[in-house]
């Protein structure tokens, strides 16, 4: 069984609490009082019922530190180098049309360095943990990526660009020149899980346009600490900056990358 931090604990406790609150939800989907947020990106009354738990339980715990949150935006702390990162219901979409696909995402970092992260699936009872250095856990169970090294046999996963979607203008050209050389592509709309996937070796790549810091921190650690390569097509200085993240194990992540590379252009 993994060994975790008290840091880690609140998190996981924040998370699981306002697990119970979306599962309820859930329940009652078409019940949601739902607006519109922006194009393909809806906030519900569930969403925000459950970043305030979040809050209240991190702020409780850690009353100096600073959140960085998908609905609300950013909660300074006293302590400015420590700040939690948040997105309570990653899948929004995926969460409103019943479809159970959708986690939430916890991450801490400081000074820009993430130090934990937390991704957790409520429908399937999934708990991705994992500290820097200590690796990446599934339910308190070790996990890695896969040690997959043909792209030909590789699964590769995605995000799929939407309306009027910056990242519409390379998707086409991206998928076309992946899908010669992979085994297949899915675009499953939680790139939390994504990421938690490819740190379990169920996928061996992923990609995607303009993800947001909360997407991603979690996802990002458990890759690393799953023995995996992360990196961003537009530089990998700050992998938070606007641009398209790449992820996969180390055989499968250079070759999926230099396929992106090929078909966009290096300012997209």
């Amino acid at each position: 069984m993994a060994r975790r931090s008290a840091h880690l604990e609140i998190m996981v406790r924040a998370a699981l609490r306002a697990a119970r609150s979306l599962v309820r939800d859930f329940g009652e989907v078409e019940q949601l009082q739902v607006s519109l947020k922006g194009p393909a990106d809806f906030v519900s009354a569930a969403d925000r019922r459950a970043e305030q738990i979040i809050y209240e339980e991190l702020r409780r715990a850690r009353p100096r530190w600073g959140l960085l949150m998908e609905e609300s935006g950013r909660h300074p702390g006293e302590e400015s180098d420590h700040l939690w990162v948040v997105d309570p219901l990653d899948g929004t979409t995926n969460f409103l049309h019943g479809l159970p696909h959708w986690a939430i995402s916890i991450a801490l970092m400081r000074g820009g360095e993430i130090l934990a992260g937390v991704v957790y699936d409520p429908v399937k009872n999934e708990l991705f943990t994992a500290e820097k250095g200590a690796g990446a856990f599934l339910n308190d169970r070790r996990i890695r990526v896969s040690a997959r090294r043909d792209l030909g046999s590789a699964l590769i996963a995605c995000g799929l660009p939407v309306r009027n979607w910056e990242g519409r203008r390379h998707f086409t050209a991206q998928m076309n020149r992946v899908a010669d050389e992979v085994a297949g592509i899915r675009r499953l709309g939680t790139a939390s899980l994504d990421l938690a996937y490819v740190a379990a070796g169920r996928q061996d790549g992923f990609w995607e346009f303009g993800l947001k810091p909360w997407d991603m921190a979690a996802g990002i650690l458990l890759v690393r600490e799953a023995g995996g390569l992360v990196g961003r097509l537009e530089g990998d200085e700050d992998l938070m900056a606007r641009g398209t993240l790449v992820v996969g194990n180390p055989w499968i992540y250079p070759r999926l990358r230099a396929l992106l590379e090929e078909v966009t252009p290096r300012e997209a």
